[in-house]
Formats: C-alpha cells, structure tokens, sequence
C-alpha cells in the first residue's frame, strides 16, 4: 500500500487496464510528469518515495525515464496572524480585540503583539475557505491565494486583503456587462496595445507560475479600459479568455453576457499581435554639469520618476557622481536628461 501511494501517477497514465500496470506505448507519451508542486518537507517524504519507487521501476525496465518529474516547484505556505502576551504566551484570535491600531486580550484587557505563525487550531486562526467563498466568493478566495504574492515565499492571510481582489472581480463585472462600455467600432490604440501587452505578460506569468504579477498586470488593463470609458466587443472577449483561469465563474458568466451560447473552457488563447507589443524608444543625451557623457535609449513615453531611475542606475552614472550626491536631477521629455553636482 505504501509502495502504491508512490506511483499514482503511473496508473493515472491507464487506469482500467486490468492487465498490465499501463501500456507502454501510453507511459511513453505522457511521462515525464512536467511539474510536481509541493511543499519542500516533501523532500524527504512523498518526493523522495516516489522518486525512490520509479528508478527501482525504471531499472527493472518497466518505465522509460529514470526520474519521473520534468520539474520541481516547491511552493510557500499560508500562514496567518497569531497573538502573544508578555511572557510570549499565545492567545486565541477569537479571543482578540483591536482598538485604535492596538490589539487586546477580551479576557483581561491586556495589550498583545501581532505576530505572523503557522495556522494552528490550538491558536484559532485557521482561515476556513468555506467562509472566505461564502461572504466573496470561490473567485475572490482562488484570485487573493494567487495574488498574495510570489507562489514560493510564505506570506501572512488577511481577510481585509481579499477585498481588494473582490473589488477587481466587481469592477470586471460592472465594466464588461453593461453594453454601454462596449462598440462594434475600431479600438482604441491604446487600449489595442495594453491588450496585447496584458495578453502576452499574462501568458508569460502563468508559464512560470508568477500568477500575482499577472493579476496585477489585468488591473492595470481595467483602470485603463475604464478611463477610455469603451472598449470593442473583441477586446472585451479577449479580457474575458484570459481573465477566466483566474476568475472561471466571473469569465463564464461575462462571456454568457457577451452573447456566447458555449464555454469558453474550449476556446483558444487570444493571440498577440507583436505590431502592438513594439515600443518607442527615445534616445536621451545624459549630461552631468552640462557635460554630455552619455548616451540612454528608453522608452519614450517613460515617466519623468522613472528615466531618473534608470539613469542614475546605469553603471556610467556612478563614475561620473563618484562619491557626490545629486543636487538636482533636470529631466526634460524626450530631450534631454541634466545630472547636476555639487
């Protein structure tokens, strides 16, 4: 039973073959398994049998790849905010209160410290989803576990947090069903290249498990759509296409409203027009005391903040401040960019 617990994934390749483990033709094409997410305690315990378990399969000749997964992820874990009083004793969080910033022991009135821990009945601070889905939403619960941050870093739930997210799914709804916002015209080449960039930034992200940044990216897409007011039809479908791995009911039910009698779970992927990913460049003459020393291509609409970043983090700023402090910064658009030192 042990031993079976190990290859799972081997049988789930044929499950009903009451004759062999699995077709070797079928364990060809589908192994290696191409990611294994787990925690990293799995190291030593689940990981380490079923690794174990396929080489001994593999050198009895029954598999065809000596390790069983193409890719190893181990992601962070959840915790939540815990309490603790002077002498460092632990308080249950439904015994907490909170007045101007400050947190209190109901039972006494003594102030605790806030502190981040694992989740723990005994503490009282388990996040139980059921509730989470019940007052948000299974959408706001998925979106806020992907948005909270990078997927291998531990990271502290605060349920204030997750409306932000269930604000997002709203303003989604509220932007895309209400056929006001929507035109048949020609976009918007604005909107045309946040699209594409979102389309592709979301892709990229959710190849290398970065799904926080890719929330964020469809946010800034949707403050944009709502500035301009409208978007086409075929923008709004192809948010809709690449909002639903995040948001499946919200995206299902959008694409209903768009006037779509099928899933969209068989739809392909919008595609990328890279016409609208290509970005302007300015080159910018840096001078240090008026003396040009330099020359920096960045983009051309870049903010004034961030062409002061980008220069002063260039290695060639350094030899020219040396130890000096930059008295004033002169950034003229697409014209030039002045170091000045005293």
């Amino acid at each position: 039973q042990w031993a079976g617990s190990c290859w799972y994934y081997l049988r789930f390749i044929d499950p009903h073959n009451n004759n062999l483990i699995f077709d070797r033709e079928k364990e060809k094409y589908w192994m290696p398994v191409d990611l294994y997410i787990g925690g990293a305690e799995h190291a030593v315990l689940h990981l380490l049998y079923s690794r174990f378990w396929h080489k001994v399969l593999f050198d009895l000749g029954i598999v065809s790849t000596d390790e069983p997964y193409k890719r190893l992820f181990n992601q962070g874990m959840i915790l939540a905010f815990a309490y603790e009083n002077e002498s460092g004793a632990k308080i249950p969080a439904d015994q907490i209160g909170e007045r101007e910033g400050k947190f209190y022991n109901t039972a006494d009135g003594a102030e605790v410290r806030q502190i981040v821990a694992k989740m723990s009945k005994s503490l009282k601070n388990v996040v139980n989803p059921d509730d989470v889905t019940e007052k948000y939403g299974a959408d706001s619960l998925r979106l806020y576990e992907m948005f909270m941050g990078p997927l291998d870093v531990m990271k502290p739930w605060d349920d204030r947090n997750v409306k932000g997210v269930f604000n997002f799914i709203g303003r989604s709804f509220r932007f895309l069903s209400n056929p006001e916002n929507i035109s048949d015209g020609t976009e918007d080449t604005e909107i045309l290249k946040a699209l594409h960039k979102t389309i592709r930034k979301v892709e990229d992200d959710i190849e290398n498990l970065k799904f926080n940044t890719a929330i964020s990216e469809m946010m800034i897409f949707l403050n944009l759509a709502y500035k301009k007011g409208k978007v086409t039809r075929e923008t709004a479908n192809s948010f809709t296409l690449i909002l639903s791995p995040f948001a499946p009911h919200l995206a299902e039910e959008l694409w209903s409203l768009q006037g779509h009698d099928k899933t969209l779970a068989y739809e392909p992927w919008p595609g990328v027009n890279e016409e609208y990913l290509k970005v302007e460049v300015f080159e910018y003459p840096v001078s240090f005391n008026g003396k040009m020393r330099f020359k920096i291509e960045l983009p051309a609409e870049m903010e004034r903040e961030d062409i002061i970043k980008a220069v002063m983090a260039d290695e060639r700023s350094t030899k020219w401040i040396g130890t000096s402090t930059p008295s004033n910064i002169i950034v003229v658009p697409k014209k030039i960019v002045n170091v000045v030192i005293k």
